[in-house]
């Protein structure tokens, strides 16, 4: 209903989602999708580049059947139920839930509640596809990964599929292989590459050039030092003005989180915990990707029920004020100089980030002291 009003009364809305329509229109009438800073099959008010990988504009081509403002009210209903979805899947696989928190609604409010939140909030407004990925990665890795009979054969594929849509939820395939999926893994990594082969038939310009330029051109994605940017290498890059320098930094930085969180997925692994595991694997993603755009930060939803399943009811309200702030109202050197002076602003303009890093480092030091105190005691 939201997108056929958008389109009776002519407004602009859902840019993002009319950048998917335009790329799946440029595909279908084989025409370039990276050689121009935007594509004419997009309307005025999303004059903007296609950044995706190949495939994506694949998978958008149902989109093209009506205009562009009814496929974004079409994906924002997809994208709530995807939502609910995940969060039904995480609440009937967590270890312990409280009576009152039935997988039957939990999930849905859960998708009610977090649009109140900035990553699910702006995910809405741009019509960004970024619900609808967390649902494959995560009815994939909790649901068809080792699962039994020939169902068991199709665990992997929708990781690869979300890997070939957005490169980002390749670092699932590394998760499926810590948690000793090695087949599921390689189905992942298999589908993959072999929807990339797939574009190398039906696009063969396209998909070359997108290896070979695309994928390493960040001014196609737009200022990645600006606020919006919510990862590891975009604060570094708010704190020195966008040297040259911040992004190898970051990926060192990363190198570190990353051996933090295999610990982490491994100690959950053991322990029967599949889903603190995954969001392990998915908060660790958004950090050390070079970009990770505020509405990517989805994740915080099943994060929340998490916490709620665990009755740490005080981390989850503080976890949902944290992604109720909106960063961007901070902005880094790149867009007003001089309002990094204060500690606040700074917090501000990177809350996901040192939020995700210092709930990690509590992790870790809780689980540290949790298996020295049997010992402890013992020696007494």
């Amino acid at each position: 209903m939201r997108g056929i009003l958008a389109y009776t009364s002519g407004l602009p809305s859902g840019g993002d989602t009319a950048v998917y329509q335009g790329g799946a229109a440029t595909l279908l009438h084989g025409l370039p999708l990276y050689d121009a800073d935007f594509l004419d099959a997009e309307p005025d008010f999303a004059k903007l580049p296609f950044t995706y990988a190949p495939f994506a504009a694949v998978l958008f081509i149902p989109m093209v059947l009506v205009p562009s403002q009814v496929a974004w009210g079409v994906l924002n209903a997809i994208s709530l139920v995807a939502v609910a979805l995940v969060g039904w899947l995480v609440l009937r696989r967590v270890e312990t839930r409280p009576r009152w928190l039935a997988p039957s609604w939990g999930g849905v409010a859960a998708a009610l509640l977090m649009t109140f939140t900035q990553p699910l909030s702006v995910t809405l407004e741009y019509g960004q596809i970024n619900a609808v990925l967390m649902m494959f990665v995560a009815v994939d890795v909790l649901v068809v990964c080792g699962s039994a009979g020939r169902a068991r054969y199709g665990g992997g594929v929708l990781v690869g599929v979300a890997a070939a849509t957005k490169l980002t939820p390749l670092i699932f395939v590394v998760h499926l292989l810590l948690v000793g999926r090695r087949a599921d893994a390689a189905r992942a990594a298999g589908t993959f590459a072999g929807l990339q082969c797939l574009m190398l038939l039906i696009a063969p310009h396209d998909t070359v050039r997108f290896w070979t330029r695309t994928v390493f051109d960040s001014s196609r994605i737009g200022p990645t030092e600006w606020a919006w940017n919510q990862s590891v290498g975009g604060l570094l890059r708010r704190l020195n003005d966008g040297a040259a320098w911040s992004q190898p930094v970051a990926y060192g930085i990363g190198a570190l989180l990353a051996a933090g969180a295999i610990v982490l997925v491994l100690r959950y692994h053991r322990a029967g915990q599949p889903v603190p595991a995954l969001l392990v694997s998915a908060f660790l993603a958004l950090l050390v990707s070079p970009v990770s755009w505020i509405h990517h930060w989805v994740w915080a939803v099943p994060l929340v029920l998490v916490l709620l399943a665990r009755r740490k009811v005080v981390a989850a309200v503080v976890t949902v004020l944290v992604f109720a702030l909106r960063p961007v109202d901070a902005p880094g050197p790149g867009e007003h100089p001089g309002l990094w002076e204060t500690g606040y602003t700074f917090v501000l303009g990177n809350a996901y980030v040192l939020f995700a890093i210092a709930f990690g480092v509590v992790l870790l030091v809780r689980g540290r002291d949790r298996t020295r105190r049997p010992e402890v005691r013992l020696a007494r």
